[in-house]
């Protein structure tokens, strides 16, 4: 029994702190960009991506991604095939039959037509593609990407100079 009441109190105590992300609809994170600027990141996904599923359990879950996430984006959930229609700059971007599946036009716009999961679409405030990262990725190497973005970085640095300077939070001395 005092084994038990151990191990459930340690894990309180590692999960009370844990940050996990708000994630936002397409339509709140502009509402809120236009009165608070931030950086928007648009995880574009599909209900059936095997790698999409893996990316929230190993990567958006990550403590040290969500804080960040949450302090410097408003982090956003897009269906690739979802069926609602999305009003944007006057445009209405819809669902779009083909074949057994189909695909949102506003997912297609972001990513340029090539659709493939997961694809992380990078905003700016002005709501600018600024990058778009395809495929999975752990959360070490997703936490370098974030902050070289979210830190205006990649405006006046290189990748590789920037990355080889930064001081991750996953890497201890």
């Amino acid at each position: 029994m005092i084994k038990i009441i151990i191990l459930f109190s340690t894990f309180i105590s590692l999960t009370a702190g844990a940050q996990t992300v708000k994630w936002y609809t397409f339509e709140q994170a502009i509402k809120l960009n236009q009165t608070e600027p931030r950086k928007i990141l648009i995880d574009v996904y599909t209900d059936w991506c095997g790698w999409c599923k893996v990316m929230d359990k190993n990567t958006f879950s990550n403590p040290i991604v969500a804080a960040y996430l949450t302090k410097m984006y408003y982090p956003v959930k897009l269906n690739a095939e979802q069926r609602d229609s999305i009003l944007y700059r006057g445009t209405t971007f819809r669902y779009v039959a083909q074949g057994a599946r189909g695909y949102h036009e506003l997912a297609a716009a972001l990513l340029s037509g090539e659709m493939s999961y997961p694809a992380i679409v990078f905003m700016s405030e002005q709501e600018q593609v600024i990058y778009v990262q395809r495929g999975y990725m752990e959360a070490q190497p997703f936490d370098e990407i974030i902050n070289f973005i979210g830190g205006d970085f990649f405006k006046t640095e290189a990748w590789e100079t920037w990355r080889a300077a930064y001081k991750s939070p996953f890497i201890t001395n």
